[in-house]
């Protein structure tokens, strides 16, 4: 191999591998985005009623293997805290919701307080630890980004 070769070789390594940890670092992390706070969704949206307490609502589409992983979670914590409704809506099936919400992957998962407002967002499977964190952040009415 010459020295360009594996220069080319390196590089495209660490590239990859940056990529790689710059990923799995987003990925599925619950956030803030722009005006979610400002927007709201409702039973007429969702097709389900908003818990009491808090919705989690997660877009998902039919061959997404960490959707069935991200269901599994949400169920999870849904059973843990009285008060909250998993809402999972098939992303094909609503794009006209995905558009005016910028939903470019599955799964995300937005939770919602219990007026409907979107106090946080996942894009990627979230880990439940950090679904009950923003759970807490949605029960409590605290406003998003604090």
């Amino acid at each position: 191999m010459t020295t360009t070769g594996l220069v080319v070789c390196v590089a495209v390594l660490a590239a990859a591998s940056l990529f790689g940890v710059l990923h799995r670092r987003v990925n599925g992390r619950l956030t803030v985005r722009g005006r979610d706070g400002e927007r709201r969704l409702g039973a007429a949206e969702l097709g389900a009623e908003l818990g009491e307490r808090a919705t989690l609502v997660q877009f998902s589409s039919a061959f997404c293997q960490p959707c069935r992983a991200t269901r599994r979670t949400l169920a999870e914590v849904t059973g843990m805290v009285d008060g909250v409704a998993h809402v999972e809506l098939d992303a094909e099936e609503r794009l006209e919701l995905v558009r005016e919400l910028g939903i470019l992957k599955t799964p995300t998962v937005l939770v919602l307080d219990a007026a409907g407002r979107i106090v946080r967002r996942a894009a990627g499977a979230p880990r439940k630890a950090d679904v009950i964190a923003a759970l807490g952040v949605a029960v409590s009415g605290a406003t998003p980004g604090s």
